[in-house]
């Protein structure tokens, strides 16, 4: 599976922020960490990568956190069907960035520990290996951001939800390589009122 090596600009991100918090029932991408809103260190942590081109897909609450990340560096747009789940914001933000990329890193937004480091790994392995799909690992756990090459831009259009983006890597599991990672950060999410209270607590 030989690949050309690549530009960095031509690598985008797509940051998932469009989710409805129902489990934190308060929008959880406007939470404090150090001084910045949650949404903020994913996209801090995203600029300080080797990604040049960043697209935030908005749903719930999206004037919220538009005013939140209005001043940074990034492009957005907004997912009418974020009911539907998370697959709809990896379509619409497909749909959304400059038809001329290459690769898409997928980042969920309430992932705020994913450092720059790991992200320019994972790119790193993308133009090395040829490799159409690459995922990091933890602890034989894989986590995100997922990278996908822009030959499967089109089939994503047409997953189901209930099946999600792992259908992707199932049907083409000899195209996705998993690289290994000391982070534990690939990991981390926030669903509950516990979760974000447990990582304050760590930081005390």
């Amino acid at each position: 599976m030989p690949s050309t090596v690549l530009n960095m600009k031509e690598i985008w991100a797509i940051i998932l922020a469009a989710g409805e918090s129902k489990r934190m029932k308060v929008p959880k991408m406007l939470l404090p960490f150090n001084g910045k809103t949650m949404i903020e260190m994913v996209i801090d942590n995203v600029i300080r990568s080797e990604v040049f081109h960043i697209l935030v897909v908005l749903g719930s609450y999206r004037d919220e956190i538009l005013g939140s990340i209005s001043d940074l560096p990034v492009n957005h747009c907004y997912n009418e069907n974020y009911r539907e789940g998370m697959l709809s914001s990896v379509q619409c933000g497909f749909r959304n960035i400059s038809a001329d990329f290459e690769a898409v890193l997928v980042f969920p937004g309430d992932q705020p520990f994913i450092e720059p480091e790991v992200i320019n790994l994972i790119i790193k392995a993308y133009r090395e290996s040829g490799y159409g799909i690459i995922v990091p690992v933890y602890d034989k756990k894989r986590g995100h951001p997922v990278l996908i090459d822009r030959r499967y831009a089109e089939e994503i259009q047409s997953l189901e939800e209930n099946l999600g983006l792992r259908s992707l890597l199932k049907l083409h599991h000899t195209d996705v390589l998993e690289v290994k990672t000391d982070s534990p950060g690939i990991l981390k999410d926030f669903d509950t009122k516990e979760d974000y209270q447990n990582e304050l607590n760590k930081s005390k």
